[in-house]
């Protein structure tokens, strides 16, 4: 079960790379903007380094786009509240905190989706 998972998460993050690869940045938004409507309020971050996973947020609500104070344009990142698993189990332990994040559109790959407990 946790290799078909683990299967299933690099498949959907090498498609999504791709995908994203080749849209404008006004695509990238509008597709993050869609999938935070898609996931609802219980979303998870999982965040790669390479095919591995490092670092999780769980009950993520959505992915903001930043704004600039003075001109208003997008910024290259996205960012948000989550509680952080620390220890990567997907559930939210005991001493597990809501935290802000950030995430670089120049960093490590990302993926956002619903939970599906």
């Amino acid at each position: 079960m946790k290799q078909t998972r683990h299967a299933i998460q690099t498949a959907l993050l090498a498609v999504s790379s791709l995908a994203l690869w080749g849209c404008t940045q006004e695509q990238q938004n509008k597709i993050g903007r869609d999938l935070q409507n898609w996931t609802g309020t219980d979303g998870v971050l999982e965040v790669y380094a390479g095919d591995k996973l490092v670092r999780r947020f769980l009950k993520v609500d959505k992915l903001s786009t930043a704004l600039g104070t003075d001109d208003r344009l997008p910024r290259p990142y996205r960012f948000g509240y989550g509680v952080f698993d620390a220890n990567l189990n997907g559930m939210v332990d005991a001493g597990e905190k809501k935290v802000y994040f950030e995430i670089s559109d120049y960093s490590t790959p990302y993926v956002f989706y619903e939970n599906p407990r």
